[in-house]
């Protein structure tokens, strides 16, 4: 729930500084790249906040070779979409990616789940409501693909 927590806040203040005479804010659409950007900026430091990054590395299907590999990169990915959301020339091709890395990583999700990990101190959240939060993520970083 906290990433969603983050691309409101980064709408919004995006969204208001748009209002305020930012040019380069002014409309829905830079405001939702702010608001992915801040979302995948935290979520990709949150790969190597120790806490955190204990409970990403087992969320990662036992199958898979290298879970902390597996972490590392998508933290890095997260962190260099996030940057690219933020450059008008790189947005589409960011949201693009970072759609196609939230989908790769669903299954991370599903595992979580099923073998009732916690993230953080925390319980992972439900398959299902976690569920429509990625749908809605990768609507989001889609829009922005497609709009930029």
């Amino acid at each position: 729930m906290a990433p969603l927590v983050f691309l409101v806040i980064g709408f919004v203040l995006a969204r208001v500084a748009g209002l305020a005479g930012v040019d380069a804010l002014d409309g829905w659409l830079p405001a939702l790249r702010v608001g992915l950007a801040l979302m995948f900026l935290v979520t990709g430091l949150a790969h190597f906040a120790p806490k955190m990054r204990a409970g990403m590395i087992a969320m990662v299907p036992p199958r898979l070779p290298r879970p902390d590999l597996l972490v590392t990169a998508t933290g890095v990915l997260e962190l260099v979409g996030a940057v690219g959301l933020l450059i008008p020339g790189t947005a589409a091709l960011a949201a693009a990616g970072l759609a196609l890395l939230m989908i790769a990583m669903f299954p991370a999700n599903v595992s979580a789940a099923r073998r009732k990990l916690s993230l953080g101190g925390r319980p992972v959240e439900p398959i299902g409501p976690r569920t429509v939060l990625q749908v809605f993520w990768v609507a989001l970083a889609a829009t922005v693909a497609l709009a930029a």
